[in-house]
C-alpha cells in the first residue's frame, strides 16, 4: 500500500509501468533529499505489460535493452513474454522501495501550472488536489481506455465473437475453434501462432504486408558472456552489443533499402521456403522501417504458416457476414472467433492536458527540447521512447536528463526552467514513421524541430553523448528563486 503523501512534492512521476518505474529509481538514486510520488491511474504495477493479457503477448525487443541498465536481466530468454517482463518490473519496484511511493488508481484530472506560485496543482480522481514543482509523465503514449476500431460493414450480421486485443476476455476459449486475426502488425503476428497452437486455424488478414524479421528468442552470444563475467558486467557488454547491433541494422536499412529488402526477404523464404509466399504476403510496397518492422522469435510465425496450423491472407474486407468475413475478392473466411489486432490510439502525456495560469497549451504549437521538455510548459517532462530500438533507452535517458535538469536548477537557484528555441525552425512531425497508429493522431502532439537539441532523433549513440555530456543548460529559460508564500 503506497503511504500518505504531503500535499506538496518537489517531483511527481505520471505512470507506474516500465518507464515509470525507472524514473524513480533514477531520481532516487540522484536526488535522493527530493520527495517525490508516482500517480497510477490503474490498481497495478506495469503499465502496458499489465493492460495487454492477449495470448502470447512479448517484448519485440530484447530484455538486455528493454530491461533497465541498473537491473540485470538475468532469465534465459532474450525476447521475453508478457509476464516476465511483469514480473521483472515488479521486483524492480519492490527491491528499491518504490512501490511504497505509488497512489493507485489516482489518474490526473488536470495540471495547472502557477507563475505566481511556481508550482503545479494536480487536480486528481479521487476529488484531491496536490501540489508539486515538477512534473513528469511517464504515461507512455498510448491511450488506454480505447483501441483503434474501425467500422466494418455488415458486423451487426456476424454471429461469432469479436474481441480486440487491448481488451482480452479472461472467458475466451478457442481451443478447436477456426480464428481471423485482422491486421499484421506487431500484435497480429504475436497472436497468430501462440492462438494456432490450440485453434483449429489461425488466418491473419492483411490489408497489405508488413515487413518481419525473424529473431533468436535466446541469444547465444550472451549466454556465453554471461558464463564467462560478473551478473553486472556481463550484462553491461551484452547491453552494449545489441545497442551496437540494433543501430547498425536501422542504419543499414534506412541507408540501403534495397540491400535490406533482399535480406529481410531472404530470411523469410528460409523458413517459408515458398517464393509466392513470400513475394504476395510477406513484401511490403514501403522499404524497411519507413513503418516499424516486426520481429518474431525463432521465426513462429513463418514456423506456424508452413506448418498449415496458421495462413495468411492478404485482400480488403467487403463486409462481414454471419459466418465469417467476405473479402474483395469473393472468398468469406469463415471464422467462430474475430480478432480485430487494428492497432492502438495514440494519446497525448496519458491524456493530461497542461495549462499554464489557466490557459490551455496548444500541444501541436509546440516544440520538444531534447526529446523530452516541451516549450511553452514549465517544470514539465515527458518520456517518450524510441520507434527503431527498445523503448526503455531513451526512457533511461530521458530520466537522466530530468535528474540533470533538476541538478542545473538547484545550481542556478531556479525555480523553474522553459525550453525556448533561439531561432525559427521548421516544424517536423515528432515521430517521423509512417505507421498507421501514429499518423491518425501525431497532430495531437508537440513537434520537432529540424536541428540540434529539437530534433528528436532515433539514435541511441548519439542521444547518450547529447543528454549526459551536453550543456543542459543550453536553451533552457530559467526563473530565478524568490520567496514564494505557500509554497514549502
Amino acid at each position: 500500500m503506497a503511504t500518505t503523501e504531503p500535499a506538496h512534492l518537489d517531483v511527481v512521476i505520471v505512470g507506474a509501468g516500465l518507464s515509470g518505474i525507472g524514473a524513480a529509481y533514477r531520481l532516487g538514486a540522484g536526488h535522493p533529499g527530493k520527495s517525490y510520488a508516482i500517480l497510477e491511474a490503474r490498481d497495478a504495477i506495469g503499465g502496458t505489460w499489465d493492460l495487454f493479457r492477449y495470448p502470447g503477448i512479448r517484448s519485440d525487443s530484447d530484455m538486455f535493452t528493454l530491461g533497465y541498465p541498473f537491473r540485470p536481466w538475468r532469465e534465459a530468454a532474450s525476447i521475453a513474454d508478457g509476464p516476465a517482463i511483469l514480473d521483472y518490473i515488479r521486483r524492480t519496484a519492490a527491491e528499491h522501495g518504490i512501490d511504497r511511493r505509488i497512489r493507485f488508481r489516482t489518474r490526473v484530472l488536470g495540471a495547472d501550472w502557477s507563475t505566481a506560485d511556481q508550482r503545479w496543482t494536480l487536480t486528481l480522481s479521487d476529488g484531491s488536489t496536490l501540489t508539486c514543482g515538477f512534473l513528469y509523465t511517464c504515461a507512455g503514449y498510448y491511450d488506454y481506455e480505447r483501441g483503434h476500431e474501425p467500422e466494418f460493414p455488415g458486423l451487426a450480421s456476424y454471429r461469432g465473437r469479436v474481441v480486440h486485443p487491448q481488451f482480452w476476455p479472461e472467458d475466451l476459449d478457442y481451443a478447436g475453434k477456426r480464428v481471423v486475426v485482422i491486421g499484421s502488425g506487431a500484435t497480429a503476428v504475436t497472436i497468430v501462432p501462440s492462438m494456432a497452437r490450440a485453434a483449429a486455424h489461425v488466418t491473419m488478414l492483411q490489408r497489405s504486408p508488413t515487413w518481419i524479421s525473424p529473431v533468436p528468442g535466446r541469444d547465444r552470444l550472451a549466454d556465453r558472456i554471461r558464463a564467462l563475467l560478473p551478473a553486472d558486467l556481463a550484462h553491461r557488454v551484452v547491453r552494449a552489443k545489441n545497442i551496437a547491433f540494433t543501430t547498425g541494422f536501422y542504419q543499414f536499412c534506412r541507408r540501403f533499402p534495397g540491400a535490406a529488402r533482399k535480406l529481410l526477404t531472404g530470411l523469410a523464404n528460409r523458413t517459408l521456403k515458398d517464393d509466392h509466399a513470400v513475394r504476395e504476403h510477406f513484401t511490403p510496397t514501403y522499404d524497411p522501417w519507413d513503418q516499424r518492422l516486426c520481429a518474431i522469435p525463432d521465426a513462429d510465425l513463418f514456423q506456424a504458416v508452413r506448418a498449415g496450423t496458421a495462413a495468411v491472407v492478404t485482400d480488403r474486407i467487403d463486409t462481414f457476414v454471419p459466418e465469417g468475413v467476405r473479402l474483395e475478392s469473393g472468398r468469406v473466411l469463415a471464422a467462430d472467433v474475430v480478432v480485430t489486432a487494428t492497432g492502438l490510439r495514440l494519446l497525448a502525456f496519458g491524456g493530461i492536458e497542461p495549462r499554464v495560469d489557466g490557459a490551455a497549451v496548444d500541444l501541436s504549437g509546440q516544440f520538444v527540447w531534447r526529446g523530452a521538455m516541451v516549450t511553452g510548459i514549465p517544470n514539465f517532462a515527458v518520456c517518450i521512447g524510441y520507434t527503431n530500438a527498445s523503448w526503455t533507452l531513451r526512457a533511461d535517458l530521458t530520466s537522466r536528463l530530468v535528474c540533470r535538469v533538476l541538478d542545473h536548477m538547484d545550481r542556478e537557484g531556479l525555480t523553474s526552467v522553459v525550453p525556448r528555441p533561439d531561432r525559427v525552425m521548421a516544424r517536423e512531425p515528432l515521430l517521423d514513421l509512417a505507421s498507421g497508429y501514429i499518423q491518425r493522431s501525431i497532430d495531437a502532439f508537440p513537434r520537432q524541430g529540424d536541428r540540434g537539441p529539437w530534433r528528436v532523433r532515433q539514435n541511441y549513440l548519439l542521444d547518450a553523448v547529447q543528454t549526459l555530456r551536453g550543456d543542459v543548460g543550453d536553451q533552457l529559460a530559467g526563473t530565478r528563486a524568490r520567496a514564494f508564500q505557500g509554497v514549502r
